[in-house]
C-alpha cells in the first residue's frame, strides 16, 4: 500500500476508536429572522420608502396568492367527484372567490407562478402583475406602487434573494391566527413614515388600538377614521367583531388619509385581509377636502398627528360648519380641529368615538371656550391618560378621549346603561407601565385592557355609580359642576385623589428614631476613641 494511502487509512489516534460526529440539527428559523433577512437583502440598495413599498408589495402578492390557492383547493374538494369540466368552470369563476373577500387571480398575478420566473425577468413580471391587479380590481385603484420593481432596479440575484425569503413566510409553517397582521405590523413599524417629525405619521401600537376598540365596541354600523394611516384601527375592529362571534359584513369602513404612500398602504393592508373599505377617491386633507362630507358615522377611531401646526391658513376655514357653536380652532394647533371634525361626523343619536390626543389638549388656554362648550353640551364621556413610551417613535404621553352622543342610557351589547348625563369619567393609567415590549416600549396586556373596560362599563351600568365612582390614584367620575369649578380643565389629576405619601409619616416617631440613632452613633464613636487611647497607652504613647 502506498505510504500516503496507508496514513490516510490509519486511525488518527492508535488504539482508540474514532469518534463519530453527530451532525448538528439546523436551528429553526423564526418569523422575525426571516423578516429581518428580507430587510438585510435590501440594505444599502434602495431608499427607505422604496424598500417599504417593495417588501409590502411582495408580502401582499404572497398572501393574496396563498388565499386564492387555498380557496381554489377548497372549491375542488367541495365538488370532488363531479365532472372535471364542471370543477374547472367553478374554480375559474371570480364570484366564488369574491364572496369570501378573496381576489380572483390570473396566472400572471399568482405568486406560485411569479416565483418561477427567470430572475432576470422578475422585476418586469412583478410590475406587470401589479398593473393587471389594479386594472382588474376596483378596490385596488391607486393602492399599489406602479413600476416599483423596475424603479428600484435591484440586481437579479438580489431580487431573487428577497423573493425567496418572502416565500418562507408560510401559514402552514407559522401557525399564527393573524400571520398577515404580524408581517404587516413588523414592516409598518420598521418603516414608520416620518416617525421623527412632529407632523409625521405615527404607527399606533396594537394594544392601544385594541383598547379603543374594546371600549367603544364597533360591532355594527359604520366605522370611520379621518386620518386612517395604514388602516390599523379598521383591522383591529374587524378582529374584535370576529372574536365576539359577530359578522364583519355588518360593519362598513370609511376612512381618509392625506399622505399618498400611506393611502396606498392602507388599501393594501385592508385588501389583503378581505376588508372592503371606502377611503375616498384619492389621498386628501380631512380639513380642506373631506372625502365623506355628508355621511354620519356610528363609530370613530383615530390617532391624529399630535399638535399639528399650520393645518389651515390664517384666513382659511373660518366659517366651516364643523366649528358652528364651538368656535374656530387655532391655526397653531389642530387638536381641537380634530375633535370638532370627529364630533361633526358622529351619528347624532348613538355615535361614539375613541381617539388619541397629546396631553396639552386637556387644558390649553387658547381652546378654553371650545372645551367649555364640549363639556356644557355633554359630549365628552371619558378621559383616559396613558403611560409614556407606548409609541415606537416618541415617548410623548397621550390621552384617550371618548365622545358619546348618547349618555342617556339604554340597552347596549347586552348591558343596561344608566343615565350618565353631565358626568365624565377620568382614568389615570400612567403607572401601568410595567409590561415592556422588546425592552423599550410599554404595551397593555389583555388583562389590563379588560380591567380598563371593567372600570368604564361598571361606571356606565351600576346604579350606585350615580352617587360616586372613585378609586384613589386610578379613577374618578366628576360632575359637570366640578369641572366648571376647575375652569373646564380635563387633567385627570385635578379630580382623581392622589395620596400624599409624606402625610402618612409620623414625624414625632420619625424624629425620635432618628435622634436615637444619632445618639447611638455618638456613643459608639466615643467608645472607639476611648479604646484607641487605651491602645496608645499600652504601646507607651500618651503617658502622663
Amino acid at each position: 500500500m502506498p505510504r500516503k494511502a496507508a496514513e490516510k487509512a490509519a486511525p488518527a489516534t492508535p488504539g482508540k476508536p474514532g469518534k463519530t460526529r453527530t451532525p448538528k440539527t439546523p436551528k429553526e428559523e423564526r418569523l422575525e429572522d426571516i423578516l429581518m433577512a428580507c430587510r438585510n437583502d435590501l440594505r444599502g440598495r434602495a431608499a427607505m420608502t422604496d424598500k417599504r413599498d417593495l417588501l409590502l408589495t411582495l408580502v401582499f402578492l404572497k398572501f393574496i396568492g396563498d388565499r386564492f390557492v387555498e380557496r381554489r383547493a377548497a372549491l375542488e374538494e367541495q365538488h370532488k367527484g363531479e365532472p372535471a369540466e364542471l370543477i374547472a368552470m367553478i374554480v375559474s369563476q371570480a364570484s366564488f372567490y369574491g364572496q369570501e373577500g378573496i381576489f380572483y387571480l390570473p396566472d400572471e398575478c399568482l405568486w406560485e407562478k411569479l416565483i418561477q420566473v427567470n430572475p432576470s425577468e422578475m422585476a418586469v413580471a412583478f410590475d406587470n402583475a401589479i398593473a393587471r391587479l389594479e386594472r382588474d380590481q376596483k378596490s385596488l385603484k391607486n393602492a399599489l406602487p406602479q413600476q416599483i420593481f423596475t424603479k428600484v432596479a435591484l440586481e437579479a440575484k438580489d431580487l431573487k434573494a428577497v423573493v425567496d425569503d418572502i416565500n418562507k413566510i408560510d401559514p402552514k409553517r407559522f401557525q399564527d391566527k393573524d400571520l398577515i397582521g404580524r408581517v404587516y405590523e413588523y414592516y409598518l413599524q420598521a418603516f414608520s413614515i416620518n416617525a421623527d417629525k412632529e407632523e409625521g405619521e405615527f404607527y399606533t401600537p396594537h394594544s392601544i388600538v385594541e383598547l379603543i376598540a374594546s371600549l367603544i365596541e364597533p360591532y355594527d354600523g359604520t366605522i370611520y377614521d379621518p386620518c386612517c394611516g395604514s388602516g390599523g384601527m379598521f383591522i383591529q375592529s374587524a378582529k374584535l367583531v370576529a372574536a365576539r362571534g359577530g359578522n364583519t359584513r355588518n360593519i362598513s369602513v370609511y376612512g381618509q388619509e392625506s399622505e399618498p404612500s400611506t393611502f396606498r398602504l392602507a388599501k393594501m393592508n385592508l385588501a389583503v385581509r378581505g376588508i372592503s373599505a371606502h377611503l375616498g377617491d384619492k389621498p386628501a386633507s380631512t380639513f380642506s377636502n373631506d372625502q365623506h362630507p355628508d355621511r354620519k358615522m356610528t363609530y370613530i377611531m383615530a390617532n391624529p398627528p399630535f399638535n399639528l401646526k399650520k393645518w389651515r391658513g390664517a384666513d382659511e376655514l373660518k366659517d366651516d360648519p364643523r366649528w358652528k357653536g364651538y368656535g374656530v380652532p387655532p391655526e397653531s394647533n389642530a387638536n381641537y380641529a380634530w375633535i370638532l371634525h370627529i364630533l361633526s361626523k358622529l351619528d347624532v343619536s348613538r355615535g361614539i368615538a375613541g381617539f388619541l390626543l397629546a396631553n396639552g389638549a386637556l387644558e390649553d388656554s387658547d381652546t378654553l371656550e371650545i372645551r367649555k362648550r364640549l363639556i356644557e353640551n355633554d359630549k365628552v364621556e371619558a378621559i383616559i391618560v396613558l403611560p409614556r413610551e407606548m409609541f415606537y417613535s416618541t415617548d410623548i404621553s397621550v390621552t384617550l378621549w371618548i365622545l358619546n352622543n348618547n349618555k342617556k342610557g339604554g340597552i347596549r351589547n347586552g348591558r343596561t346603561l344608566r343615565d350618565r348625563s353631565n358626568e365624565l369619567l377620568f382614568v389615570d393609567l400612567r403607572t401601568w407601565n410595567s409590561n415592556v415590549y422588546e425592552k423599550k416600549y410599554v404595551q397593555f396586556s389583555h388583562e389590563q385592557i379588560e380591567a380598563v373596560c371593567g372600570i368604564y362599563f361598571d361606571w356606565q351600568t351600576k346604579p350606585e355609580a350615580a352617587e360616586g365612582w372613585a378609586k384613589p390614584e386610578l379613577y374618578y367620575a366628576a360632575k359637570k359642576e366640578e369641572i366648571a369649578a376647575n375652569r373646564y380643565s380635563l387633567v385627570p389629576s385635578r379630580y382623581i385623589e392622589f395620596v400624599d405619601r409624606d402625610t402618612e409619616l409620623d414625624y414625632q416617631t420619625a424624629l425620635a428614631t432618628a435622634g436615637a440613632k444619632v445618639r447611638e452613633l455618638v456613643e459608639r464613636q466615643q467608645e472607639n476613641q476611648k479604646n484607641l487611647l487605651e491602645a496608645f497607652k499600652v504601646l507607651g504613647y500618651g503617658k502622663d
